[in-house]
């Protein structure tokens, strides 16, 4: 297409309608996280897992709406704030769900810890709270008791595994990767191509330092408007970040971070996690234990939502996402206008830093100790392992840079550097 940067072939969103704001009362823009009035609303699903929700520890709240096939079970440490918000929250993008609408859906059993309470409001915001099991605690206002409370929803769990293996592999191969992931030290850079209208990376390790820290996570060549899609393989990862920088602040509601096989994924560390969040496996749990997520976290299996150390406040903000990814015959394909890639790629985008706000106080590296699993007839919760996966090597000295995408990771186990050039997605003439 002339003039322009072609949408990439097949090109489609999220199944089930996933991902973008709905209703007639979606903001303009987007602004970085904050307590700002309460201005606009979105009726689209922000958080969804397909098993069972725990908060843990000093968690804070949970922006948007919400849907948990399993249980809902809270019960957080002592000395910690006793109170998790959901739907609107104190501090975010502050676009919750509709007043009046549901906040949070729980199709099984909806358990408070004594002396602690579970909010759906806040100043002249609220919402429903709909359970379809059995009520143990205080949740204002009253929660509702509906049998069937997350039948509309129960389809999406396996939607979501079969969207999330479509996009990081095409049969039995692993989808094409169109940048290069590098890490210098401490610093982890995806490197795109810069003209793809689909950035794809490809990582098969944990995403921490060369001495398997933190890292700060950066995006370079990735073009005005393209989509960002990084898989990451492996059945148990972490990542592990204290700062994420994005190419230009619109970048945030077009990255997706995508588990297809994971079974235990950690995200952890002092920085926001910009982007949405997709785990795929059915079996799998997700301790998320970041100071934010800033975008939608869709898990078809279970969720943990914690703290690590004397930590405290962690929160998932409500962000839209609008990127476009592979078709995988999910639902109609709904191209994004074209756009013009830059004249030539930048190696040092202009930093759009985590909207932390303040530095936020870093998380020892002890796990809480675990909570048993709520009873009850929702999905089995299965129990988080430790992640012990390999981290991303280098292969050089301890400040040496690597290369990883695709294959590399097997090659690089033998002390090899090698730079995969993937091939770029497909464009419409």
């Amino acid at each position: 297409m002339a003039g322009g940067l072609a949408p990439a072939a097949g090109a489609a969103p999220l199944p089930d309608g996933l991902g973008p704001c709905l209703g007639s009362d979606c903001p303009a823009t987007w602004d970085d996280p904050s307590n700002k009035p309460v201005t606009n609303h979105d009726s689209n699903i922000n958080v969804f897992v397909g098993g069972n929700y725990l908060v843990r520890e000093a968690a804070a709240e949970a922006e948007g709406k919400i849907v948990t096939l399993g249980n809902f079970d809270m019960n957080k440490r002592p000395g910690a704030s006793q109170i998790y918000n959901v739907g609107v929250a104190g501090g975010g993008s502050r676009v919750p769900p509709p007043d009046g609408s549901d906040y949070l859906t729980v199709g099984a059993n909806l358990t408070v810890a004594p002396g602690e309470r579970l909010l759906a409001e806040e100043g002249a915001s609220s919402g429903v709270v709909r359970y379809g099991g059995s009520l143990d605690g205080t949740v204002l206002p009253t929660a509702v008791n509906s049998p069937d409370a997350a039948a509309p929803y129960a389809d999406i769990r396996g939607d979501l595994t079969d969207a999330s293996r479509c996009y990081a592999y095409e049969g039995d191969e692993r989808r094409a990767a169109t940048g290069q992931v590098l890490r210098s030290g401490s610093s982890t850079t995806f490197r795109g191509d810069g003209t793809a209208r689909l950035q794809i990376f490809s990582v098969d390790a944990d995403l921490v330092s060369a001495g398997g820290g933190r890292t700060d996570i950066a995006f370079a060549g990735v073009p005005e408007g393209a989509t960002v899609l990084v898989n990451v393989y492996g059945g148990t990862r972490t990542l592990d970040s204290s700062s994420v920088t994005l190419p230009s602040p619109g970048q945030r509601q077009r990255l997706l971070w995508n588990f297809p096989d994971a079974t235990a994924v950690t995200l952890t560390g002092t920085a926001q996690l910009e982007g949405s969040v997709l785990a795929g496996s059915p079996a799998g749990v997700t301790t998320l234990a970041l100071p934010g997520v800033n975008g939608r976290f869709y898990s078809a299996g279970s969720l943990t939502h914690t703290s690590m150390g004397e930590s405290g406040g962690q929160e998932i903000h409500a962000y839209p996402f609008d990127g476009d990814l592979p078709d995988c015959g999910t639902g109609p394909v709904t191209p994004s206008p074209t756009i013009t890639p830059p004249p030539s790629p930048s190696a040092s985008p202009t930093p759009s830093p985590s909207g932390s706000g303040s530095p936020s106080p870093a998380p020892s590296p002890s796990e809480p100790t675990p909570a048993p699993s709520p009873s009850g007839t929702g999905p089995a919760d299965p129990t988080p392992s430790p992640s012990t996966g390999p981290h991303l090597p280098d292969t050089g000295a301890g400040d040496g840079e690597w290369v990883l995408a695709g294959i590399a990771a097997a090659l690089l186990a033998a002390g090899t550097t090698l730079v995969v050039t993937a091939r770029r997605a497909r464009r419409r003439n």
